[in-house]
């Protein structure tokens, strides 16, 4: 095995089929863990909302789904371009791919739902129950439904998986920062917008 400089980020091992554009993997991927962290956050509290309906609560469980949607979407959008360099098309038919765009749809039904429901407490109720299906779908999707059958991804449809094969210590070093970073990320902007909420409603009284 070879590498591949990449400047400030270092030395990469440079594999067959994926060879410069390896470096997608410290966008497309860490975007998608980014997105599920930031669901988790949106499904707990959804539960939360459950138990005890505080709008703020229900507040935080749609900033955090929107969010992810934004990096949901980015992911996407970053897959299609590592798509066409690796498999030479935007999108093809791969059990994945056909999950993640599934995925993307759940949960814009889910703000479709919300904007239908004029009442804070129905409105936060109904959302709260929809995100635990949403969460609950998007396993199956992007998780389950790959490892059943074949797809083109790492680690799914035998092929091998990201570890010693295409992800070594050197790409590690930038990968779970940049999990950790798109994470953060998201989580800033998210209480951006959950205080320009706070200030419109003072406005508003």
């Amino acid at each position: 095995m070879y590498t591949v400089t990449m400047g400030f980020l270092g030395d990469v091992p440079a594999m067959a089929i994926l060879n410069e554009s390896i470096r997608n993997l410290y966008f497309h991927v860490t975007m998608w863990f980014a997105m599920m962290i930031l669901l988790m956050v949106n499904l707990y509290n959804s539960i939360k909302y459950l138990g005890d309906p505080v709008l703020r609560t229900d507040e935080i469980a749609e900033e955090s789904s929107r969010m992810a949607m934004v990096l949901g979407i980015l992911g996407l959008l970053t897959g299609m371009v590592w798509a066409k360099y690796t498999w030479g098309a935007w999108w093809v038919n791969d059990v994945q791919l056909n999950g993640a765009a599934g995925t993307m749809l759940v949960y814009a039904a889910y703000f479709i739902l919300r904007n239908s429901i004029e009442d804070e407490q129905k409105r936060g109720r109904i959302a709260a129950v929809y995100s635990i299906f949403a969460f609950a779908m998007m396993i199956v999707f992007i998780i389950i439904l790959p490892r059943m059958g074949d797809s083109l991804h790492p680690g799914k449809g035998g092929n091998p998986g990201f570890s010693s094969y295409d992800l070594d210590h050197r790409l590690r070093l930038v990968f779970y920062p940049a999990v950790i970073g798109w994470t953060l990320l998201g989580v800033w902007i998210m209480n951006i917008r959950l205080r320009i909420r706070n200030i419109n409603k003072s406005l508003e009284s």
